[in-house]
């Protein structure tokens, strides 16, 4: 798409898959709330977020949450990890069933909402449903945004542009540990793998 041309997407085709907006990334007393407060609070991306689900929604865009979620122990992550993963097993964040992991009063799914299942990794797709999800409901352009911007919107992106979906990736519904971080992944990354765009883009879009 051209700088010239008017973003136009049709909502029948059009999935919004919100990654991880859970309270251990978006609410105070939450594990990760302080590392990305910052980002949220200079991008927005809590209010911004529910602002275009609930318009994509409204518009009849299918609307499908993606959290992560791990059983007491961790043992589905390696018992020598590295990287964020361990980061994740010895902090013993995201646990199932538990407040962290449950989605944040503004970014609950509601009736119609399809929840993705089995996302254990950093990747969307990887572990779970969410291809087959897509296909069956005929969606040809998937529309990102949620946690952490350089971290599972990047490996999801990455993803979905090699499986052949048309990425949109909302600049305003993400966010990082640091400010510069979403920033360079905007800069360098985000062009390479998908449409770099913003909430408003994206209501005007699917708006009839």
């Amino acid at each position: 798409m051209s700088a010239t041309e008017t973003l136009r997407l049709a909502p029948e085709e059009t999935a919004l898959v919100l990654i991880e907006f859970q309270n251990e990334f978006t609410t105070e007393g939450g594990a990760l709330y302080d590392a990305v407060k910052d980002c949220i609070d200079a991008t927005g991306t809590i209010k911004n977020a529910k602002n275009v689900m609930d318009n994509a929604r409204a518009a009849g865009c299918t609307i499908i949450h993606v959290p992560i979620a791990f059983e007491k122990g961790h043992k589905e992550i390696s018992s020598k990890p590295y990287g964020i993963l361990a980061a994740i097993k010895d902090g013993e964040t995201f646990k199932s069933g538990e407040w962290g992991s449950d989605f944040c009063d503004e970014m609950k799914p509601a009736e119609g909402d399809i929840v993705c299942k089995g996302k254990g990794g950093l990747c969307g797709f990887a572990s779970t449903n969410l291809d087959f999800l897509l296909r069956q409901n005929g969606i040809k352009n998937v529309v990102l945004g949620g946690f952490l911007t350089n971290c599972c919107i990047e490996s999801t992106m990455r993803s979905g542009y090699e499986l052949g979906y048309q990425v949109y990736t909302m600049k305003d519904c993400c966010a990082a540990t640091s400010i510069a971080a979403q920033e360079a992944a905007y800069e360098h990354t985000f062009g390479m793998f998908s449409v770099p765009t913003t909430s408003s883009e994206i209501i005007a879009a699917v708006s009839k």
